[in-house]
C-alpha cells in the first residue's frame, strides 16, 4: 500500500494477549488510521478488543467481532472444488484425510467433499473421513488404513493440506502405487515448498490469500476515507493449481 502514500505498522502477537496489549498501546501512540487484524483460524478471535480503539478495523481469517467487516476463505467451496476435480479425472473411490477435528476449516472442507460426492452419486469409502494431524505422518497412516486388507482401496485422495498430501504420495510410492496413474492425490494450501518439491509435484487448492489481503487493504482504505462498508463476512473462492499428482 506504499504506492497510496500509506505506511504499514506490522505486529505479530501469536495469539498471546500480553504482547497484543503492548501492540495496541503502541498503535494508539502512533495514532494509526486503521487496522487489519489477520489470524490463522476462523474459529478464534483476536486476543484484543479492537472496536474500542475508534479506528476502522478489517478482519481476515479470524472470528470477527459482531457487526464488523471480515474477509476469509470459502473452505467449503475449496473442498468441493478439490473433490470435483478428482471426479472429473474419473476417480470414483475418493478418500478424505484432513487435519484435527477442533479446526472449523476441517469440517467446512469435509462438507464440500461430501457434497461433491453426493452430487456425483458417489459415497465415501467405508473408513470415512480421517481427521488426524496437519502432518505427513497423517497421510502415511491414512494410506495404511485405506490399503491394508481392503478389497477396493481408494483411487483418489483429497487431502486437508499439502503436507498430508505429500505423506500420501510417499506412502503410495512405497507400495508401488503410481501417482497419478493408479491413484490421484490433491492437496490444499499451495504451499510451494511441499507442493513443488513433491514427486510428482502436487496438484493443490490455492486459497487466493494474496487477493484476500489486497481486498482487505483496499477496503480498509475506503473505510479510512469515510466510505460506508456493509458489515459481514466475505468468503473468497479458491482455485486449483494443477501439477502432476492428479
Amino acid at each position: 500500500m506504499f504506492d497510496r502514500g500509506v505506511s504499514v505498522f506490522l505486529c505479530s502477537t501469536e495469539d498471546n494477549p500480553i504482547p497484543t496489549q503492548r501492540y495496541m498501546d503502541a498503535v494508539i501512540d502512533k495514532r494509526v488510521d486503521g487496522i487489519i487484524a489477520a489470524g490463522k483460524r476462523t474459529d478464534r478471535q483476536v486476543p484484543a478488543e479492537l472496536s474500542s480503539l475508534g479506528v476502522p478495523v478489517v478482519y481476515t481469517i479470524v472470528q470477527p467481532e459482531p457487526n464488523s467487516v471480515c474477509f476469509t476463505v470459502d473452505d467449503e467451496g475449496g473442498g468441493r472444488m478439490a473433490t470435483e476435480l478428482l471426479i472429473a479425472k474419473g476417480r470414483r473411490r475418493i478418500a478424505h484425510v484432513t487435519g484435527p477435528a477442533n479446526f472449523r476449516v476441517v469440517h467446512e472442507r469435509a462438507l464440500g467433499y461430501k457434497s461433491a460426492l453426493a452430487s456425483a452419486g458417489l459415497v465415501e469409502p467405508e473408513i470415512g473421513t480421517i481427521m488426524d494431524d496437519w502432518a505427513e505422518r497423517a497421510g502415511r497412516d491414512a494410506v495404511r488404513l485405506h490399503f491394508d486388507g481392503v478389497v477396493a482401496p481408494p483411487d483418489g485422495f483429497v487431502c486437508g493440506n499439502d503436507q498430508i498430501a505429500r505423506g500420501v504420495v510417499d506412502a503410495l510410492a512405497l507400495r508401488g502405487v503410481r501417482v497419478p496413474e493408479d491413484v490421484s492425490v490433491i492437496g490444499y494450501d499451495n504451499w510451494h515448498y511441499y507442493a513443488e518439491e513433491a514427486s510428482p509435484p502436487l496438484t493443490t487448492v490455492d486459497m487466493n490469500l494474496e487477493q484476500l489481503g489486497r481486498l482487505a487493504g483496499e477496503t480498509l482504505l475506503q473505510m479510512i476515507d469515510g466510505h460506508v462498508v456493509e458489515p459481514g463476512t466475505r468468503r473468497l473462492p479458491c482455485h486449483v493449481v494443477e501439477r502432476g499428482s492428479a
